[in-house]
């Protein structure tokens, strides 16, 4: 359910309610936007009545979330998300850049990129450090020491770092070089991927599985959410070529 608290609610009495919806079994999720404060409870239905909830002090309305993506539907956050990167706010009237080397390769090779792409007007650079290959045979990446060669590359520039994750021992690692962590489009709904990521801080760009449905796509952005980071947006082939990459939601 949603619930919808007055304008002007004292902290106390919204922490009081997600208190009581918590003891009722329900997992809750907040959001603040122009002093209204949005409380998504989800979990069993019939955990607790809307009805009821509608009674409680400090609350306004309440209201079914209908969608199976919940998080990252409008209904719970109806403003646009902005991501802040490095310079960059992506989902804001700045237009996101990301661009580099689809796989690095060496040091020479990925400082030419980066300083071509910043003098293009990109902001953050991209490269694998970990290829998913069709081919076991095929180079594979340089791991670790291509995210130090993207982190380099980056800095000296003035560029952000986004690159792909393809295991959940790996996220750690991605983390400590990289300012988002890429989910590919092999691995869109490799879910125990998508939770372990949702457990750390750093933002998550979501590429579009190979047939995937606009829902199917959401709720793999809605299992990062539900682990509690809120910094998940989805990108495809399509919105690479729009003129803004924006934080996509469910209208």
């Amino acid at each position: 359910m949603l619930v919808l608290l007055k304008a002007g609610t004292p902290e106390a009495i919204a922490s009081d309610v997600m208190t009581r919806l918590r003891m009722a079994g329900l997992a809750v999720h907040r959001t603040d936007h122009d002093g209204v404060t949005r409380i998504a409870a989800i979990g069993e239905a019939g955990a607790v009545k809307l009805e009821e909830v509608e009674k409680w002090p400090g609350v306004e309305a309440t209201q079914k979330l209908s969608r199976p993506f919940k998080l990252a539907s409008r209904l719970f956050h109806p403003h646009d998300t902005v991501i802040q990167v490095g310079r960059c706010a992506i989902g804001s009237q700045q237009i996101a850049i990301m661009a580099g080397p689809c796989s690095v390769e060496g040091e020479a090779q990925v400082f030419t990129i980066a300083e071509a792409v910043a003098k293009a007007g990109a902001t953050v650079l991209r490269g694998g450090a970990f290829k998913p290959r069709t081919s076991p045979y095929a180079f594979q990446g340089l791991g670790e020491e291509g995210l130090k060669l993207l982190r380099r590359a980056a800095d000296a520039f003035g560029l952000a770092v986004v690159s792909e994750v393809m295991d959940s021992q790996q996220v750690g690692l991605l983390a400590r070089y990289s300012d988002i962590l890429q989910i590919g489009a092999r691995n869109m709904q490799n879910y125990a991927l998508l939770r372990e990521v949702g457990h750390i801080e750093k933002p998550v760009m979501i590429k579009r599985g190979l047939s995937s449905t606009i829902e199917e796509w959401l709720l793999s952005a809605e299992h990062v959410m539900a682990q509690g980071n809120r910094r998940s947006c989805c990108a495809s082939a399509a919105s690479a070529r729009s003129r803004r990459t924006r934080a996509t939601r469910s209208t």
